[in-house]
């Protein structure tokens, strides 16, 4: 919990930077910077959301998981990519691209599981996805320097 602080002062810090060296005539420059450093903070903490819970997605046991777990888990990370997509315009576009398709994949592949699954066999098929997912995050968080 100590670096959160950490982290967003960090993202507070690098976007500020950035915005301050922004030319836009048509608001005042404390006005985009208060803009460009809320919407960092807000991406950064959505992407340690979508983080964490994918965290919780892939750290469930295939051998005791039930699908209503696995069912709440990929609910919660559908509902941190979602706030992630509102605060996109932050993120490198290759880096957003990245995300987008991981947690797209995500997506299909759940929908496209049986309605018989059992929790072994959900998360069996959609560990290389969750993987795929936190590789993505990981490297927006890093682009963001969140």
């Amino acid at each position: 919990m100590k670096r959160f602080p950490v982290i967003a002062t960090l993202c507070v810090s690098v976007v500020f930077g950035l915005s301050a060296c922004s030319d836009d005539s048509d608001s005042s420059p404390s006005d985009e910077a208060s803009k460009a450093t809320q919407a960092a903070a807000d991406l950064c903490t959505d992407l340690a959301a979508l983080k964490a819970d994918n965290a919780k997605l892939k750290a469930l046991s295939p051998a005791n998981a039930t699908k209503d777990q696995v069912k709440d888990a990929y609910d919660a990370v559908q509902k941190d990519w979602a706030g992630v997509k509102e605060n996109t315009a932050a993120l490198k576009e290759a880096e957003r691209n990245a995300v987008q398709a991981a947690a797209d994949d995500l997506k299909k592949a759940y929908e496209g599981l049986p309605g018989d699954t059992t929790g072994k066999d959900a998360l069996t098929q959609l560990q290389p996805k969750i993987q795929t997912l936190d590789e993505a995050t990981t490297a927006a968080s890093a682009g963001l320097k969140c």
